[in-house]
């Protein structure tokens, strides 16, 4: 079917004098090759050319590949496992930076850009190779593709049951050269082809009312798997000083800001992402007029980053997921840690220990539990 639609609308380009424009970088996305640990992620979801598009246009990510995977030939060609019989299926390798993204976001993106109620192929396309699949290469990797899919599941976001199955990751076969990148080099082509599809149409209704968030792992209820909101959408959202701060790196005063004197016990998120970051139990006045905290709550929703302005060395603290300037830390801090983590009230957003688990986040509850009981 795929070659059905490429054949009427190649035809339909030379009538009308198409042409085709050969591209090897994506104007809208910044290259993200200075990361220095990569981590890769399997998937599957139709036709190679449009998930492959589709997970390039993401945050952290640093390459797609197209390829084929899960069947039992060796070095399969495009032919071969287009005409089905090898056991593989149409796939693609993500390339990311899990300082930047993770895993688990990179499922949510996933979910959102295929039809999982489809045994039978993705769209257009139909057979086995063309069915939506997640491949896992650990037990990490399988644990967080199976909760994220039976969440998806009881979300109610779809009518029908999800049937994307969750597979090991066997070898993984780049497809040919023309393949790879093909919607930047034949953006006419493949803009026709993925307009035919009906791919777009289906997600636009299927996503139009968004009810699913994983609530485990390293993800909560508030997280938001695409990519970062864009300026105006966040100016919208945030207060001035939130987005000054968050976005611009800016600062707020001391003693006049929402949490440098709270004492209530709870936790406190991401004010955009809402990636969990700290907790009551490890606050402390530290008399410099900004909420501070010893440790972070999860260590792995926060980056450190060396920040050498306003002449002088300091480590900055921003947000894994969102990208968001959080405030620096810096080792005068108490026991047990010696770390001040010095934080921006305005970056974050507190949630009580009554509403953490009507917020999603029942699994912190054990913090604030009185030992004495």
């Amino acid at each position: 079917m795929k070659k059905v639609i490429m054949l009427l609308f190649i035809l339909g380009v030379v009538l009308i004098g198409g042409y085709q424009v050969s591209s090897s970088k994506d104007p809208e996305k910044p290259p993200e090759s200075s990361a220095t640990h990569t981590e890769s992620a399997v998937f599957a979801g139709g036709c190679f050319w449009c998930t492959e598009a589709d997970f390039e246009k993401v945050n952290g990510v640093i390459s797609v590949v197209s390829g084929y995977t899960g069947g039992r030939a060796a070095n399969p060609t495009y032919e071969q496992v287009s005409a089905g019989g090898t056991g593989h299926i149409e796939s693609v390798k993500v390339i990311y930076d899990p300082q930047r993204i993770s895993y688990e976001q990179l499922l949510g993106v996933f979910w959102r850009h295929v039809d999982p109620t489809d045994a039978g192929g993705q769209f257009v396309d139909r057979g086995d190779q063309y069915r939506s699949a997640i491949f896992y290469a650990d037990d990490m990797q399988r644990l967080s593709a199976e909760s994220s899919k039976k969440q998806l599941d009881a979300s109610g976001q779809f009518n029908q049951p999800i049937v994307t199955e969750i597979l090991p990751l066997g070898p993984f076969y780049e497809a040919e050269t023309y393949h790879q990148d093909y919607h930047k080099k034949n953006p006419i082509r493949y803009r026709g082809y993925r307009s035919g599809s009906g791919r777009d149409q289906f997600l636009a209704r299927a996503w139009a009312k968004d009810r699913f968030a994983l609530k485990e792992g390293k993800m909560n209820a508030n997280t938001d798997f695409n990519t970062i909101p864009d300026a105006e959408a966040l100016q919208k959202r945030l207060t001035p000083l939130q987005y000054r701060v968050t976005r611009q790196n800016d600062t707020e005063p001391p003693f006049d800001n929402l949490y440098w004197d709270h004492h209530g016990e709870g936790i406190y998120v991401d004010i955009i992402s809402g990636q969990a970051l700290f907790s009551s139990t490890d606050k402390y006045d530290s008399g410099t007029g900004w909420p501070s905290f010893t440790r972070p709550l999860e260590p792995d929703n926060v980056i450190e980053k060396e920040d050498r302005g306003f002449f002088m060395t300091r480590t900055e603290v921003r947000g894994r997921q969102a990208d968001s300037h959080l405030g620096h830390v810096f080792e005068d801090g108490p026991p047990p840690t010696g770390l001040r983590y010095c934080i921006n009230s305005a970056a974050l957003r507190f949630i009580s220990k009554e509403d953490l688990q009507k917020e999603g986040f029942g699994r912190y509850l054990a913090l604030f539990q009185d030992e004495t009981k």
